[in-house]
């Protein structure tokens, strides 16, 4: 059982940047594949970026490439997505999530979820 806690939304103008983290409870943390999700009013959730159990590869959706990083930090049970350049249509609640043999985008396939984070960018 992983149960994941995201922080670090909010309120921004557009152009900003936001750092959200999500902190993961277990000892098995690392051998989990992580994405960051989001899901804005009326549309399907989508991932904006996932990273792999190591760490060693990453992959990003097209919205939020060049602007949005995703890392890890294993030894504190922590996902981070940061993002700079926020844009009006990036508002949304972004939700991490954690899957233990999948590392596709398809949220349906993580196994466990956080509460989500609110982020809402300002024009």
């Amino acid at each position: 059982q992983v149960q994941l806690v995201e922080s670090g939304g909010g309120l921004v103008q557009a152009g900003g940047s936001l750092r959200l983290s999500c902190a993961a409870s277990g000892r098995t943390f690392s051998s989990y594949n992580m994405g960051w999700f989001r899901q804005a009013p009326g549309k399907e959730r989508e991932v904006v970026a996932r990273i792999t159990c190591s760490g060693g590869r990453t992959y990003y959706a097209d919205s939020g490439k060049g602007r949005f990083t995703i890392s890890r930090e294993n030894a504190k049970n922590t996902v981070y997505l940061q993002m700079h350049s926020l844009k009006p249509e990036d508002t949304a609640v972004y939700y991490c999530a954690a899957a233990r043999d999948y590392s596709g985008s398809s949220y349906p396939r993580y196994d466990y979820w956080g509460q989500g984070t609110q982020v809402t960018v300002s024009s």
